[in-house]
């Protein structure tokens, strides 16, 4: 079986499916770097996307029978591409560990940002004692923009702070509420409403058309001044230049981030140059015990594969 991570990012990724694949010797795990590289093998059974469009050209390409996702996210595969020409594409579910993973990071870039972490490690090397003055996460307004299983997970360790919860969503029943031990749920046309009483805005949306660029300048004016924002979702739910002035201008007071418009982010990206800018390399979901339960999905796929049955969790 060739496998092709099309994407040369996350090598953690094929170190655990290696393991996996250990048994079979018949398996071979290859990286097609960019697409206007050579293709490693002469036809892939299975590509992988990483950071990588898996177009139309790419399908034929490969001449690939599975394009499986390592996780949630689809946007980045044309599925009416592999619907017409009869690829399976398949993913990960969000919930469970790469949920709680993901939660666990968001909580704590929303505390360094408050703590404001990075000043308090230079004032250590600095000698310097007692300095910054943090803000404590208890008593504050935390909107969820999106709920999904991300931000159910979130909740959950939200909640133990003593923090007022607040979500936005298309669907604002009751039923949420109450799963997500919310204070109020908010309809998304009363966004702007929600967000003027919020300290900590969170991003759990999924990236589609309709939310590409939805935390925009509007969105950052209605936050209460000082806000703090926290993306782990995907970098276009926000646009870049809005953030950019609002961060400049200090009516946000910080933000964190471990997604990006372009993956990796240009080293010397001025956004990157804000001191009240804080950012991972995309690694929220990326932990012991969520990349094992996906390498374990994908593994199963993969001997699905082999016996001539179409994979869980299919897309397509």
């Amino acid at each position: 079986m060739d496998i092709v991570f099309c994407g040369d990012t996350f090598a953690s990724a094929r170190a655990m499916l290696r393991e996996r694949l250990v048994s079979s010797s018949a398996d071979r795990l290859t990286v097609w770097p960019r697409p206007d590289a050579p293709l490693p093998v002469p036809r892939a059974d299975v590509i992988v996307p990483l950071m990588f469009q898996i177009t139309a050209s790419v399908m034929d390409a490969t001449q690939c029978r599975l394009i499986q996702q390592w996780g949630s996210g689809l946007e980045g595969v044309d599925l009416a591409a592999a619907r017409a020409r009869g690829i399976w594409v398949a993913n990960v579910p969000a919930s469970g560990s790469n949920a709680d993973s993901v939660a666990e990071h968001c909580l704590l870039l929303t505390l360094a940002l408050l703590r404001r972490l990075p000043e308090a490690v230079a004032n250590v090397r600095s000698g310097v004692l007692g300095t910054p003055v943090g803000v404590m996460l208890g008593g504050r307004t935390v909107c969820l923009y999106g709920l999904g299983a991300t931000a159910l997970s979130l909740a959950r360790r939200l909640k133990p702070f003593d923090v007022r919860l607040v979500g936005i969503t298309r669907d604002p029943d009751a039923s949420k509420v109450a799963a997500y031990a919310l204070d109020r749920c908010y309809a998304s046309d009363q966004r702007d409403e929600c967000l003027a009483e919020t300290d900590v805005l969170v991003v759990c949306s999924r990236l589609c058309a309709e939310t590409r660029g939805m935390i925009g300048a509007a969105a950052l004016a209605a936050l209460r001044p000082g806000a703090i924002l926290v993306n782990a979702a995907r970098g276009a739910l926000v646009d870049y230049s809005a953030l950019y002035d609002a961060l400049s201008s200090r009516r946000l007071a910080g933000a964190a981030l471990d997604v990006f418009w372009q993956e990796p982010i240009a080293p010397d990206d001025p956004l990157l140059l804000l001191p009240n800018l804080m950012a991972t390399p995309h690694v929220a979901g990326v932990t012991d015990r969520s990349y094992a339960d996906i390498a374990d999905v994908f593994v199963a796929n993969i001997e699905r594969l082999r016996r001539g049955e179409p994979p869980a969790n299919r897309a397509v």
